[in-house]
């Protein structure tokens, strides 16, 4: 065979619902010499990222870690690791993310129980309480953000509903934390996962998590798995986790003080992960999630403008992206190539009632910026009339410069 060349990446800007592209000096730092796993510099930089990740959850935490793997992977950690086989799981869904959840749930074993609304619209606290209370569940499992709607389902109130009915309350901010507002001790949380992929600006492949004293001791209650051993027939089979490299229990105790190998920790993902976390506080966390705002905005009035159709509750929209119905004619998947092939500008699809029907244009992490705001409106707008439709001449661009020069 042929021995391929080195690899060579095209210039794209990625401004779809995630990926996006990297912070430079995320993948810089991910570039950094690999030291050994005890090395005194890799479990001290591994402290440091505890500690900053604290401070972008808003929590005080002891057990906030990153689990090695993309979001999904921190998904699995916090529900595998949290119920028991039988246990009851509430999951609202408001989209694609939502049956994720409700996924993972059933084959971890929990007698998952949906509450559903339309696409493009979010639940009233009230209707997640009825819910609970019906239910009765051991766990409500929400996502936050979910981008295949774009919607950014409210948290502040459900977690005194949780406590005031004895349910844990975890949540999947993988596309929203760092761009939206998050507040996991005041919010009440008992777990959160995210990835590095969407606000935080970094490369998929590593999963921040945060476990309240509530959830941690949940994990420890099953911590016979560090006996090793089941027995067959064992009445407390039910108290196992069913997953060695997701079992949270000795994640956790291979990032606490004891350092109890576990896995081998990804040390350049740790790198970027740390890399994401430092740029958001040095930043501030209100600064960023303001920066995302504004370049929401900015896309949304640019959008908007260039007669393009919102989807959804814009009430309720994420900031850091936004959906549009493709315009009737317009061949949508030909124009998102389009962009891509002559602009180098990659805009998303998505999923189930929705594909086919909208392009969903992100602003996050390294791109929730004025010139990639810009950049693609310009470069949609030019798109668009090629594709047939009629849009008024700069009309996006000069809406999203109104934006920002209002602020």
């Amino acid at each position: 065979m042929t021995i391929p060349g080195s690899i060579v990446p095209p210039a794209r800007l990625l401004m779809g619902p995630g990926p996006i592209s990297a912070y430079p000096s995320v993948l810089t730092a991910m570039s950094a010499p690999l030291v050994g796993q005890y090395d005194p510099f890799m479990t001290a930089t591994m402290n440091e990222t505890q500690e900053l990740y604290r401070q972008v959850w808003a929590t005080t935490n002891d057990a906030t870690v990153l689990v090695d793997g993309t979001s999904r992977a921190g998904i699995e950690a916090a529900i595998v690791s949290l119920i028991r086989p039988g246990d009851r799981v509430l999951v609202p869904v408001f989209g694609r993310f939502g049956h994720l959840l409700t996924e993972i749930a059933e084959r971890a074993g929990a007698e998952v129980h949906k509450i559903e609304t339309e696409w493009g619209k979010v639940f009233p606290a009230s209707v997640i309480e009825e819910a609970i209370v019906r239910v009765k569940p051991t766990l409500l499992a929400v996502v936050q953000g979910d981008t295949s709607t774009t919607m950014l389902q409210p948290l502040d109130d459900l977690g005194a509903i949780c406590a005031k009915h004895g349910v844990l309350f975890y949540t999947d901010a993988t596309a929203s934390l760092g761009g939206n507002a998050f507040e996991a001790d005041a919010w009440g949380l008992d777990a959160a996962t995210a990835g590095l992929q969407k606000c935080l600006g970094g490369p998929s492949g590593s999963s921040p998590i945060t476990l309240s004293e509530k959830a941690v001791a949940v994990i420890r209650s099953r911590a016979k798995i560090e006996a090793g051993i089941r027995e067959e027939g064992d009445p407390d089979a039910a108290d196992f986790v069913r997953s060695n490299y997701f079992d949270l229990g000795m994640i956790l105790d291979y990032w606490g003080p004891r350092r109890l190998n576990h896995h081998t920790e990804a040390t350049s993902m740790l790198y970027g992960s740390r890399e994401c976390a430092r740029l958001l506080l040095a930043e501030g966390r209100d600064a960023v999630i303001t920066r995302h705002e504004i370049a929401g905005a900015a896309m949304l009035a640019g959008v908007e403008a260039l007669g393009l159709q919102v989807f959804g509750d814009v009430a309720h929209k994420m900031t850091n992206v936004v959906a549009v119905e493709i315009p009737e004619g317009v061949a949508g998947d030909a124009a998102r190539g389009a962009m891509l092939d002559d602009f180098g500008i990659e805009i998303g699809t998505s999923f189930g009632p929705l594909h086919g029907r909208v392009w969903r244009i992100g602003t996050m992490g390294y791109n929730a910026r004025k010139d990639t705001v810009l950049t693609t409106l310009a470069a949609l707008e030019s798109v668009l009339r090629r594709f047939g439709a009629s849009v008024p001449a700069g009309g996006g661009v000069e809406a999203a410069l109104d934006v920002y020069a209002g602020v």
